[in-house]
């Protein structure tokens, strides 16, 4: 059934990518992601690739979900690149083999990295295809083959010879961080894959093996190839000549190529769609899996990693407004919304009263009751009610208490202006130093202080 479009869907964060048309520049998404976003009832909202929007991304609040997808190769800067062994020689060949995709793009690089780290700091649901994977790998300290046919097919066994891969003993049912392990000795021994046709860009494919009771295998399990020696290995389309190296530490492989490269990962500690958890990377294309002549998918599991990360999205909007259970457009009689407004006026009051500590208190005792005797009232406030309250302000239970130390803060405030109104100006001068030295004392016995925190 089609979502109902007229009402206000999550927003999923999406960055564009730049290329030049006409000679200038133009920023664009893949048609496919932006499709299946909607179709499962999410609105994406395009993040332009312009200078200085790595330092506006609090400006795309609320943000409920980012998907990252295409670009150019990742600075090899942000990763340990120098680790790859290769030659200037072998670099230039590289850029001239695959010049479109490593001319680096270093503001790109820095918005996603911020998104992707955002992600990761508040747990909002994340999904990247095929660059989103190497992004969000990178983000957590992992690294990446600078490019796979220099670093990782050259180790590989051609096809004829891929039979001894068996004589490793590498199974589909092997526990994924065992798989991980025995990685550098499967490359050696793996047939090499083509990871990227330009000639057949959509048209391509290759085999990868799903790892089990991982998400991808419970999308694809009525598709495995169970009945022979391949089970679990499903055909993809993919389009890179780079891919993860080190896989970070928090992630679980959840498929291969049959080279060893990691085609697939998860945080399991962060997976349930339906509480709003999802953290994942593909660096595949289940997006382009379709027929080239009726668009139908390869595979009924294809879509399932954007339906199930759009569940999380929804899931996380409504944990973070909070309105999973709060009833809306009740209406109050005159009386109690009467005292509502009477309340909101001594919220406001008080607000105002906090954020400068002005004002004449006496006059405004009898505004702050109605706020004061609705907190008393309302001890137990759920956590939401409590930050709101406090960014108000007027969390303050006791109005009494509250106003005491306005008035003491205005009578210190009082004394000192006129102590200082009786200095001379040798003394103010004197006195702005020595506090501009405490100040400076301060912040180094801080430093000191958390740097001692940090060795603990």
């Amino acid at each position: 059934m089609a979502p109902d479009l007229s009402m206000i869907l999550p927003r999923v964060l999406i960055v564009s990518r730049r290329t030049v048309r006409k000679n200038k520049f133009v920023d664009f998404v893949g048609e496919y992601h932006l499709d299946l976003i909607v179709s499962y009832g999410a609105a994406p909202v395009i993040v332009p690739r312009v200078n200085g929007v790595h330092m506006l991304l609090e400006s795309f609040q609320p943000i409920h979900g980012v998907l990252l997808c295409e670009g150019e190769d990742i600075d090899p800067s942000l990763y340990d690149a120098e680790l790859s062994g290769l030659s200037q020689e072998e670099l230039d060949e590289i850029k001239k083999i695959h010049s479109s995709d490593t001319t680096i793009d270093r503001e790109k690089d820095s918005i996603e990295l911020a998104l992707a780290k955002l992600c990761l700091e508040r747990n909002i649901p994340y999904l990247g295809i095929c660059r989103g994977s190497q992004v969000l790998n990178v983000a957590c300290g992992g690294t990446l083959y600078q490019d796979l046919e220099k670093e990782l097919s050259k180790n590989c066994l051609s096809r004829s010879e891929s039979h001894l891969c068996q004589s490793i003993g590498v199974s589909s049912d092997m526990h994924p961080s065992t798989v991980l392990k025995n990685q550098s000795e499967i490359g050696q021994k793996y047939e090499k894959v083509v990871h990227m046709n330009y000639d057949n860009y959509d048209g391509h494919r290759h085999v990868v093996k799903i790892v089990e009771n991982t998400p991808l295998h419970k999308w694809f399990k009525d598709s495995l190839l169970e009945e022979d020696d391949n089970k679990m290995e499903i055909w993809v389309n993919s389009y890179h000549h780079q891919g993860v190296k080190k896989l970070a530490q928090r992630f679980v492989p959840m498929a291969f190529a049959n080279d060893g490269l990691i085609e697939g990962f998860y945080d399991p500690d962060t997976y349930n769609p339906v509480e709003g958890k999802f953290i994942m990377g593909l660096q595949f294309h289940p997006e382009r899996m379709r027929g080239q002549d009726n668009g139908d998918f390869d595979y009924p599991g294809c879509a399932m990693a954007y339906q199930e990360f759009v569940k999380a999205v929804i899931a996380y909007e409504k944990k973070l407004n909070g309105c999973e259970n709060i009833p809306r457009g009740v209406k109050l009689n005159h009386e109690l919304e009467s005292k509502r407004k009477s309340i909101i006026r001594s919220f406001s009051i008080a607000k105002n009263m906090y954020s400068n500590g002005l004002g004449r208190i006496s006059e405004k005792i009898s505004e702050l009751e109605p706020g004061a005797e609705f907190l008393e009232a309302n001890t137990a406030l759920s956590v939401q009610q409590e930050n709101r309250l406090k960014q108000m302000g007027a969390t303050v239970r006791n109005a009494s208490t509250y106003m005491y130390r306005l008035k003491m803060n205005e009578e210190r405030e009082r004394m000192a202006r006129a102590i200082l109104a009786k200095m001379s100006i040798e003394q103010l001068s004197d006195m702005i130093g020595f506090y501009h030295k405490m100040g400076q004392l301060c912040s180094e016995a801080l430093d000191d202080k958390f740097n001692d925190m940090e060795l603990a």
